[in-house]
């Protein structure tokens, strides 16, 4: 069956860069575009960062434009998220899914702190 498992998530300062791994399985990984999405508390679920099935083109939402960068490894089944220049208002559970998203496929995301 489909699954996502993130990971990489933590407290990471103001400024601060951070890594998200997402590790596919259950289908086959190189046909779908994926994307990042985060859940801030108290707020809705939103898109974050995108990359088509060839790795060639992606999109990102304007908040992070510039600071964070999407990529993938089809030989791994895994999608990245680099963060750099880390903001407060990153902190959020960071989610993977399809482009668009499929309501029964969320995992368990991975806890991002910015705090100093």
């Amino acid at each position: 069956q489909v699954q996502f498992v993130e990971s990489g998530g933590g407290l990471v300062q103001p400024g601060g860069s951070l890594r998200l791994s997402c590790a596919a399985s259950g289908f086959t990984f190189s046909n779908y575009a994926m994307s990042w999405y985060r859940q801030a508390p108290g707020k809705e679920r939103e898109f974050v960062a995108g990359i088509n099935y060839s790795g060639r083109g992606t999109q990102f939402a304007d908040s992070v434009k510039g600071r964070f960068a999407i990529s993938r490894d089809d030989a791994k089944n895994t999608i990245y998220l680099q963060m750099n220049s880390l903001k407060v208002d990153d902190l959020a559970v960071y989610y993977c899914n399809f482009n668009p998203p499929r309501t029964d496929y969320w995992g368990q995301g991975t806890q991002v702190t910015v705090s100093s």
